[in-house]
């Protein structure tokens, strides 16, 4: 009940004319009942329609700003799990000097906080040029993740070996074995690592925010920060805010809701590992 309700208060808001908000603000149903925050955000309403309704007036490209989600979470999530695939599986099955070592140093990067590498992750994107780009977005992130790379390595110990060992006396090389025998028995933590990189990537926002300034390419977070921002009203169209949200993560629950379950399992099995 305690996690359903901030999804209700947001629907609640949602479904409420802006102006009466301020009249009954501890209303539990919505005040002066109105599809107009949706028809708002969806740019369905004229301008005149959304100040009438207490909206802002300003507009949200809502459509741009979901394909650009989209696409900043969908290759940024397949790009840090396929090379986590790759180091968790050199780290896991093959012999080479220094491997622990290096493992070593890989779980050291999980102490070191994300902040610290925002400055020069930025110096370097904008000296490439790539500032305002999808490829500025993604790239500084695209290769490495400690925690993809451990989470990977721990179930891939547990995997027998007489499979794989079968497969090079037959000839077949490392990456032969780890894409036609060693992926098909990890796909329950690879799915998992997608699902759950896919959700941050889409809920992320102070990344995005420092290397875009351009609508077209901004996601849906930014987006919507500069739509609260640009509002000409002496307060935020709260109603309109609450339905772009409402729609903006309609997507990440209907993706937990159908692989929830094979999330918490597939974590549990690893950590038994």
């Amino acid at each position: 009940m305690v996690t359903v309700f901030p999804f209700y208060w947001m629907l609640r808001t949602a479904l409420s004319n802006n102006y009466a908000l301020n009249t009954h603000p501890t209303s539990p149903w919505p005040v002066q009942f109105t599809v107009g925050a949706f028809r708002r955000v969806l740019g369905l309403a004229t301008t005149r329609e959304a100040l009438a309704q207490g909206g802002s007036g300003a507009s949200i490209n809502l459509g741009r700003a979901l394909l650009n989600s989209v696409i900043y979470a969908s290759i940024s999530t397949a790009s840090i799990v396929f090379f986590s695939l790759l180091a968790a599986y050199a780290f896991a099955r093959l012999r080479w000097k220094g491997r622990e070592f290096m493992f070593t140093l890989f779980l050291a990067a999980l102490m070191v906080p994300g902040i610290l590498t925002l400055l020069p992750n930025f110096i370097l994107i904008k000296n490439f040029g790539l500032l305002n780009s999808h490829a500025g977005m993604i790239l500084p992130g695209a290769l490495f993740s400690a925690f993809n790379i451990f989470f990977l390595r721990q179930f891939m110990l547990g995997l027998s070996n007489e499979i794989e060992e079968a497969a090079f006396i037959d000839g077949a090389g490392p990456l032969r074995v780890l894409f036609r025998i060693t992926l098909p028995m990890t796909s329950g933590p690879v799915t998992t690592l997608s699902i759950l990189g896919f959700i941050t990537m889409w809920n992320d926002y102070f990344w995005p925010l420092l290397v875009t300034s351009d609508n077209s390419v901004q996601p849906l977070t930014v987006a919507l920060a500069v739509f609260k921002q640009s509002s000409p009203q002496d307060q935020p169209d709260w109603a309109g805010l609450m339905a772009a949200t409402l729609v903006a993560a309609l997507p990440m629950l209907v993706l937990f809701m159908v692989f929830g379950r094979r999330i918490v399992n597939s974590i549990g099995f690893t950590g038994i590992k």
